[in-house]
């Protein structure tokens, strides 16, 4: 492996220092290096727990991170030209990621197995001396009665079951405790449907249907197939060592108040509710609420989510742009080429670049990978943030058969790949500026990074640093992206779906009744307090649907697109009139189409206002409410004396009229 220091300290900056045994007989150059007070990079990741046991002996431990530089850039048969990428991946680790909060798992050890024979019965003796053990048995045949009973075992089904590690709740059809006097096989006495059971984790060896969807990435539910000796002695294992509390990552910042799934009992947006897959996502009145402990981090939610209500946590929207931008701009400055963005993620995409940096041929020279902890929460921002700063194409590592459903991901990168076409980014060739790329086999991965089709970087990479909550990124970095665009459109039309667009309106039927203001989570849609108006600034709509369920007229159809000189322009007025003023006090109470409106709809068309006196109660519409009911009250007009309506005629009447007949 070999070093061009000049080129490396060139783009990534700071001061370089090379050794030999940095983690041996050089362990002072490291404290030397802390004591300074600055941030510092080790370009190894071999030795990071001695590492940090040294940084926290110097109260330093905040101040230093890792970039894995052998695997990723040095063990290549494009190491030599590696320096650019080496640089890179300095200064991108250089860049600090705040820390993620957490929830707290409690387990009191309180397992329910879940079988239907023997193995289920040998599992609870397994693990009766760790666990406080209850066996369920699903329609069992002849089971052995246990010659000792240490743990209850009981016959059950499971219906319903909800809940994770530490709080576990199962609803139990055809519940029955044992007979004592069982001989041959368990008899059970009288079942009953409808038992409750709660629990803090699940080993699952029935052989039947999970009894979650996502089961795997449920916490405290274990599930093997009992014909598989090894994956139950796996399970078991696990499940004895499930006592104790236990911290899991936030995954998702969830902002309530940004939410656009629903407003006055009308849907809107469910993007997070139709990815998600966990059900760690539910409808809770005008917004979806997200349960922390079953949210298993895949990250699709906040992938799709158009305003920024659901943001990704490990790391937030601006902290990988940010990390991004330091990639670029070090990779460019080293005086590296075509740059190839690679995300992937540690469980899967680590393993398979060391195994292809060990034992095949590394990663070309001109792919820069970025670590993500999962690679299903990558949105738009990130593709785009990509191009803006420079790069020449954007692919993500994924499994040949994936953990989590790829629908999200497909369409965030069609998204970032249209439009990175149609702004003069994509390869000469049609081919994806923005894909996949899926496989297990690390020689394919390496084929395929070193045949993808390169696009046209921009020749003036943005400077913006992208910094605020995650819509504010997006928003910002489509901007960039447009601006350093090789080749710049004014406008791009996008898929239904899309969470950018505009709004059609029908001008001459909106009555200006501000039904659509009230509902847009984003205030894309404005009023005046000063004048009866309607706003619109396309930068905001997040193509939710909200206002075009509620508008009364229905005069809003959506338009998905990118307006890049509607974004640039400021809020226009979509529609505005002069207001209506009562035609007693001259108070402005409305706008005079909507008055026309009302009027015409009731002249002769209900009983109020045909008639008698029917043009003075007509008149009554044109004054504001206080002049109103003044009015009301002068002509002593009652509002309950509604003509009698004719009875309804019944089946009776018919047939009394026949008979009489």
């Amino acid at each position: 492996m070999s070093l061009d220091a000049a080129t490396i300290a060139k783009g990534c900056g700071g001061e370089l220092l090379t050794a030999d045994q940095l983690c041996g007989r050089e362990l002072d150059r490291f404290r030397q290096a802390l004591a300074t007070g600055r941030p510092v990079t080790v370009s190894c990741t071999l030795q990071a727990p001695l590492f940090d046991e040294v940084a926290e002996e110097s109260d330093a431990e905040g101040r230093v991170s890792y970039a894995k530089i052998r695997e990723t850039a040095g063990w290549s048969s494009e190491g030599s030209a590696a320096a650019p990428k080496l640089a890179a991946l300095l200064a991108a680790a250089a860049e600090p990621l705040p820390d993620a909060a957490t929830v707290s798992l409690q387990s009191r050890g309180v397992a329910l197995i879940y079988g239907r024979d023997e193995v289920a019965i040998e599992a609870g003796r397994r693990l009766a001396e760790h666990l406080d053990v209850t066996v369920l048995l699903t329609r069992p045949d002849a089971v052995a009665p246990p010659q000792r009973n240490a743990f209850p075992v009981l016959q059950g089904t499971v219906r319903t079951a909800k809940g994770h590690l530490g709080a576990f709740e199962l609803g139990i059809d055809d519940y029955a405790l044992p007979a004592p006097s069982s001989r041959t096989h368990l008899l059970f006495g009288a079942a009953r449907n409808g038992a409750v059971s709660t629990c803090d984790l699940i080993i699952d060896l029935s052989g039947g249907a999970p009894l979650f969807v996502a089961h795997d990435l449920r916490n405290g539910y274990l599930r093997a197939d009992p014909g598989d000796p090894a994956a139950v002695e796996r399970r078991l294992a696990e499940a004895s060592h499930l006592i104790g509390e236990f911290d899991k990552p936030r995954f998702i910042d969830f902002h309530g108040e940004l939410c656009a799934h629903a407003r006055s009992r009308i849907t809107g947006c469910t993007r997070c509710l139709d990815v998600c897959p966990t059900g760690a996502i539910l409808p809770a009145g005008d917004r979806v609420a997200i349960d922390p402990f079953i949210c298993a981090g895949c990250g699709s939610c906040a992938a799709v989510c158009p305003t920024g209500a659901a943001a990704y946590a490990l790391p937030p929207a601006d902290a990988l742009t940010r990390r991004l931008q330091a990639l670029l701009r070090a990779y460019r400055t080293a005086g590296g080429e075509n740059g190839l963005v690679v995300f992937h993620d540690g469980d899967h995409g680590e393993p398979l670049i060391d195994a292809l940096a060990r034992y095949g041929d590394g990663l070309p020279a001109h792919a820069l990978p970025v670590q993500v902890n999962e690679v299903t929460q990558i949105g738009p921002e990130a593709v785009a943030a990509a191009f803006a700063y420079g790069a020449a194409g954007v692919r993500v590592l994924v499994r040949a058969r994936a953990k989590h459903d790829l629908a999200p991901l497909y369409r965030t990168l069609a998204l970032g790949d249209t439009i990175a076409r149609a702004l003069g980014y994509g390869p000469a060739t049609g081919t994806d500026a923005a894909a996949t790329i899926e496989t297990d086999d690390p020689d394919l991965l390496g084929d395929a990074l070193r045949n993808a089709p390169l696009g046209r970087p921009t020749t003036r990479p943005a400077a913006l640093t992208l910094q605020g909550d995650k819509r504010e990124v997006l928003r910002h970095a489509f901007r960039e992206m447009h601006v350093a665009a090789p080749t710049p459109a004014g406008r791009i039309a996008l898929e239904a779906g899309a969470p950018f667009g505009g709004l059609n309106f029908r001008i001459e039927d909106c009555t200006l009744c501000l039904s659509c203001v009230g509902a847009c989570p984003t205030h894309a849609l404005s009023d005046s307090a000063e004048r009866p108006l309607l706003a619109f600034e396309e930068s905001l709509c997040v193509q939710c649907g909200l206002c075009a369920a509620t508008c009364p007229e229905d005069v809003i159809d959506l338009l998905p697109q990118i307006d890049f000189e509607a974004w640039a322009a400021p809020r226009r007025v979509v529609k505005e009139e002069e207001p209506f003023c009562c035609t007693t006090c001259s108070k402005p109470f409305g706008t005079r189409s909507t008055v026309e409106r009302v009027i015409e709809r009731l002249r002769e068309r209900h009983w109020m206002f045909s008639g008698p006196g029917s043009d003075e109660r007509l008149q009554a519409l044109t004054m504001c409410e206080d002049c109103r009911v003044e009015v009301a009250v002068n002509q002593g007009f009652d509002p309950h004396a509604m003509p009698e309506r004719a009875k309804p005629r019944t089946t009776e009447d018919y047939l009394k009229e026949r008979s009489t007949g």
